[in-house]
Protein backbone atom coordinates (compact mmCIF):
# COMPACT_ATOMS: atom_id res chain seq x y z
CA UNK A 1 0.00 0.00 0.00
CA UNK A 2 1.23 3.45 -1.20
CA UNK A 3 1.56 6.15 1.48
CA UNK A 4 0.29 9.78 0.61
CA UNK A 5 1.22 12.75 1.50
CA UNK A 6 0.14 16.62 1.19
CA UNK A 7 0.99 18.83 -1.15
CA UNK A 8 1.65 21.36 2.12
CA UNK A 9 4.19 18.41 3.82
CA UNK A 10 5.63 17.97 0.38
CA UNK A 11 6.05 21.89 -0.48
CA UNK A 12 8.09 21.84 3.54
CA UNK A 13 10.33 18.59 2.20
CA UNK A 14 11.26 20.11 -0.57
CA UNK A 15 12.16 23.08 0.85
CA UNK A 16 14.96 21.41 3.67
CA UNK A 17 15.71 18.64 1.14
CA UNK A 18 14.13 15.53 3.18
CA UNK A 19 12.95 14.13 0.05
CA UNK A 20 13.72 13.47 -3.76
CA UNK A 21 10.73 14.61 -5.52
CA UNK A 22 9.99 13.09 -8.89
CA UNK A 23 7.48 14.23 -11.72
CA UNK A 24 6.33 11.36 -13.69
CA UNK A 25 4.15 13.23 -16.41
CA UNK A 26 5.00 13.50 -20.00
CA UNK A 27 7.67 15.86 -20.96
CA UNK A 28 5.13 18.99 -22.09
CA UNK A 29 3.60 18.71 -18.79
CA UNK A 30 6.39 19.29 -16.67
CA UNK A 31 8.11 21.80 -18.93
CA UNK A 32 5.17 24.07 -17.97
CA UNK A 33 5.42 23.99 -14.58
CA UNK A 34 7.13 21.91 -11.87
CA UNK A 35 8.09 21.59 -8.11
CA UNK A 36 11.48 23.15 -8.10
CA UNK A 37 14.94 20.78 -8.35
CA UNK A 38 11.70 17.79 -8.97
CA UNK A 39 13.57 15.16 -11.04
CA UNK A 40 11.87 14.17 -14.41
CA UNK A 41 11.25 10.26 -15.08
CA UNK A 42 7.87 9.51 -16.91
CA UNK A 43 5.85 7.29 -15.60
CA UNK A 44 6.92 5.41 -19.42
CA UNK A 45 10.55 5.50 -18.40
CA UNK A 46 10.34 4.85 -14.55
CA UNK A 47 11.03 0.61 -15.12
CA UNK A 48 14.07 1.50 -16.95
CA UNK A 49 15.63 4.24 -15.09
CA UNK A 50 15.24 2.62 -11.46
CA UNK A 51 19.13 3.17 -11.14
CA UNK A 52 18.61 7.00 -11.50
CA UNK A 53 16.41 6.82 -7.81
CA UNK A 54 18.24 6.22 -4.26
CA UNK A 55 16.89 3.43 -2.46
CA UNK A 56 18.19 5.14 0.89
CA UNK A 57 16.47 8.82 0.03
CA UNK A 58 12.92 9.40 0.69
CA UNK A 59 10.88 9.68 -2.20
CA UNK A 60 7.85 11.46 -3.38
CA UNK A 61 6.02 10.81 -6.61
CA UNK A 62 3.95 14.12 -8.05
CA UNK A 63 1.57 13.82 -11.10
CA UNK A 64 -1.11 16.15 -12.36
CA UNK A 65 -3.96 14.50 -10.56
CA UNK A 66 -1.96 11.70 -8.55
CA UNK A 67 -3.06 8.65 -10.55
CA UNK A 68 -0.05 8.15 -12.76
CA UNK A 69 1.97 8.35 -9.36
CA UNK A 70 -0.21 6.33 -7.47
CA UNK A 71 0.89 3.44 -10.34
CA UNK A 72 4.58 4.74 -10.29
CA UNK A 73 5.23 4.47 -6.41
CA UNK A 74 3.38 1.06 -6.44
CA UNK A 75 5.99 0.48 -9.02
CA UNK A 76 8.69 1.78 -6.95
CA UNK A 77 7.61 -0.42 -3.52
CA UNK A 78 7.20 -3.62 -5.42
CA UNK A 79 10.56 -2.87 -6.87
CA UNK A 80 11.98 -2.78 -3.00
CA UNK A 81 11.77 1.14 -2.31
CA UNK A 82 10.64 1.67 1.46
CA UNK A 83 10.24 5.24 1.37
CA UNK A 84 7.93 5.95 -1.04
CA UNK A 85 4.82 8.45 -1.26
CA UNK A 86 2.71 9.81 -3.73
CA UNK A 87 1.35 13.67 -3.47
CA UNK A 88 -2.08 13.81 -2.74
CA UNK A 89 -4.28 15.30 -5.40
CA UNK A 90 -1.11 16.13 -7.95
CA UNK A 91 -0.11 19.58 -9.22
CA UNK A 92 -3.62 20.32 -9.45
CA UNK A 93 -3.40 20.74 -5.50
CA UNK A 94 0.10 22.12 -6.01
CA UNK A 95 0.00 25.60 -4.46
CA UNK A 96 3.77 26.35 -3.95
CA UNK A 97 6.38 27.90 -6.48
CA UNK A 98 6.76 25.66 -9.29
CA UNK A 99 9.75 26.25 -12.14
CA UNK A 100 8.90 26.03 -16.11
CA UNK A 101 11.24 25.71 -19.01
Amino acid sequence: MVRHLSPERVASMARSGQALIIDVRESSEFAGGHIPRAKHISLGQLIHRLREVPKDKTVVVVCRSGSRSQKAATLLAEAGYRNVYNMSGGMQRWSGPTVTH
